[in-house]
């Protein structure tokens, strides 16, 4: 089973938890190949990858992709600071494979990944968990009357998708893709997610929800939250500054979150306050809301009294 992350070093403190929990939930670990498209990642990061995965009793194949992601999509909006989300676009040029399971490192994966080596489908280049309309997406706000997807198709997130590489490349995706990315390369304000919910225009496999289920911060733990993927939606994540505060996913991230690497990666560097500066109006936003939420009870509080 081939299974994709596009990284770098930001997505570091969260792709430590989602490799773990991969590895230790997984039944039969000999049967995985993991492809990391890497940018600007240094060797001794790399390294770091291959020794929590030796730690974890990793038993599959590990291989790593170059790519510099400010030159090869320089011509596109970067979206917080970064084009590295746009890598997921070269997947199918990088890997060798019939399908590939592309996932986010933003990610706890509580079941064994391999479940999702029994899905197949011929009639779609990939599939995903369904999300809300096209209508609710910012994309469609910014973008009225310029994207071809129907605002009441239903979209996906891109967290978690399984990639048909055969019918990707039959169909010519790639070129679908750069068709876009040349008509919009100013407007994607949400990288990779906009252009393929473009090219699918609501026509993709539809996966099981539990095979991405969303956790928001402020948001009490998932109904189903055993036997799935979660994903730390939103912002702050449970590692992000104040995350610990904000996301009552932080107990089940530090579940995962080895030793070994929260000492390598939690700290307080240029890319961790790249990051927080990244995320203050998700952060002022949320205690805002909190306050009005307490001063809501209080009144209600008086008013019984």
């Amino acid at each position: 089973m081939h299974i994709a992350f596009v990284i770098d070093l930001l997505s570091f403190e969260g792709l430590g938890a989602t490799l773990t929990s991969l590895v230790r939930n997984c039944t039969d670990t000999s049967r995985l190949d993991l492809h990391f498209i890497c940018n600007n990642v240094k060797n001794r990061h790399k390294n770091n990858i291959l020794m929590l995965l030796q730690t974890e009793g990793y038993h599959g194949r590990t291989k790593f992709y170059d790519f510099d992601a400010a030159q090869q999509f320089s011509h596109l909006n970067a979206v917080n600071g970064s084009r590295t989300r746009y890598g997921r676009f070269l997947i199918p040029k990088l890997i060798e494979a019939d399908y590939v399971l592309s996932l986010d490192t933003d990610l706890v994966v509580l079941l064994d990944v391999l479940m999702l080596d029994n899905v197949r489908f011929e009639d779609h280049f990939l599939a995903a968990v369904p999300a809300g309309s096209f209508r609710s997406t910012l994309e469609s706000k910014l973008l009225p009357g310029q994207l071809s997807v129907c605002t009441d198709e239903r979209c996906f997130n891109a967290g978690v998708l399984l990639m048909n590489l055969p019918v990707w490349k039959e169909r010519d995706i790639c070129h679908e893709i750069d068709k876009i990315c040349v008509r919009h390369p100013s407007e994607l304000t949400a990288a990779d997610y906009t252009v393929l919910n473009e090219v699918c225009n609501g026509t993709f496999h539809h996966l099981e929800e539990q095979y991405n289920s969303n956790w928001a911060p402020g948001q009490a733990q998932p109904a189903d939250g055993k036997n799935v993927i979660v994903r730390f939606a939103g912002t702050p994540k449970p590692w992000d500054f104040l995350g610990k505060e904000v996301h009552a996913g932080y107990k089940l991230w530090t579940d995962y979150d080895t030793t070994f690497w929260d000492r390598r990666y939690k700290r307080i560097a240029f890319a961790a306050l790249q990051r927080i500066w990244q995320i203050r109006k998700s952060l002022v936003k949320y205690y805002l809301k909190k306050t009005r939420q307490l001063k809501t009870a209080d009144a209600l509080q008086v008013k019984r009294i």
